[in-house]
């Protein structure tokens, strides 16, 4: 039976590489697969997926208005799907996470969906909300604290490398906007020595 994953983690733990690893598994197979990813995220640009160890992909984008079960019922018409892969779940609205569960349900198509649990003043993006709550699945993509802790949370860093306390919850960005921390200290706002941290300001 088809099930909707949710791989969450903080920022920089490899969620883009894992999206791309597991479509090329499934396409090395002779298996079709879809990917989506939020039509705002213009990193690499739009339509894009890519990582940080170089590796990207075309993709569909996705809104808040669209109906993905339709996009990808047609999809399958067209060519059979083996799986269906969402990058930046947090994006994802309530209505289309239900979407997604009956895209798993009623077509039998896996959905495996990559994203953030919280955002950086620690609150749930709603996206993120509906997948922990709905998904089959949960899995958390590990990465660390510049202490060695496992990080969980984000901070997101101003144009002089100060930590942000408020803010729009959407604000894209990678390295230069947003450092992931420990729970400790993300609560102290400690981003580390700076001789450790990856940042171009």
């Amino acid at each position: 039976m088809a099930k909707l994953y949710f791989n969450y983690s903080a920022m920089n733990a490899g969620k883009s590489t894992n999206l791309l690893q597991a479509s090329y598994n499934y396409r090395e197979r002779g298996m079709n697969t879809l990917l989506l990813t939020a039509a705002l995220d213009d990193r690499i640009g739009v339509g894009r997926i890519g990582s940080r160890i170089g590796l990207d992909a075309e993709a569909q984008t996705f809104a808040a208005e669209d109906d993905l079960f339709e996009r990808v019922e047609k999809n399958h018409e067209n060519f059979q799907l083996g799986c269906v892969l969402v990058d930046e779940a947090q994006f994802l609205s309530e209505a289309q996470v239900w979407q997604l569960c009956r895209i798993a349900d009623r077509l039998g198509i896996p959905v495996m969906c990559y994203g953030l649990r919280t955002d950086f003043q620690g609150k749930l993006f709603s996206g993120s909300a509906a997948l922990l709550a709905l998904a089959d699945t949960l899995r958390e993509i590990k990465t660390i604290c510049w202490c060695g802790r496992k990080a969980t949370m984000v901070v997101r860093l101003d144009g002089e490398g100060r930590v942000m306390e408020d803010g729009d919850q959407v604000a894209i960005g990678g390295e230069d906007r947003y450092v992931s921390l420990c729970r400790r200290h993300w609560d102290d706002r400690n981003i580390g020595p700076a001789s450790q941290l990856k940042i171009f300001l």
